[in-house]
């Protein structure tokens, strides 16, 4: 199971928001939300929230994708999440999250006994370029008692 499908089983908000995971490695995720009339905002676009959600799962994504092999002892925890809304967006979006520390120094951490925080950065573009949303999702991997 890929790490797109994993969160696609697991958490319902990803299947409520209909979210495709178009790529899902250690390296990057790419996850696109299509236009949904449903999740509009007061001026047409795709609502704060929703947007919010897409961001929040491409970075949760990458997280599975590079540390799923250590779920057996940890489990991954969004700690904080900081977003700006750079300009509107319109149509489908798509949010690509990159790992802003190595994972093997992330491990190593866990390895030591502690409990390691590490960034995940998100852009989301609509379908023209344009970045519409940046986040930044701080993650831990919290060791099983």
């Amino acid at each position: 199971m890929t790490a797109g499908e994993m969160l696609a089983a697991t958490v319902p908000m990803v299947r409520t928001l209909n979210l495709e995971f178009l790529e899902s490695t250690a390296d990057r995720a790419v996850v696109r939300m299509p236009d949904q009339a449903d999740y509009h905002n007061h001026v047409g676009g795709p609502h704060a929230g929703a947007m919010f959600t897409l961001a929040e799962s491409a970075s949760g994504a990458i997280v599975i994708a590079a540390f799923g092999d250590q779920l057996s002892r940890a489990v991954p925890l969004a700690v904080s999440a900081e977003i700006g809304y750079k300009k509107l967006a319109m149509g489908e979006v798509t949010a690509t999250a990159v790992l802003g520390r190595p994972a093997a120094e992330v491990v190593a951490e866990l390895d030591a006994g502690e409990r390691p925080e590490f960034p995940v950065t998100v852009e989301i573009r609509r379908a023209d370029g344009a970045v519409t949303g940046e986040m930044t999702v701080v993650w831990t991997l919290r060791p099983h008692s």
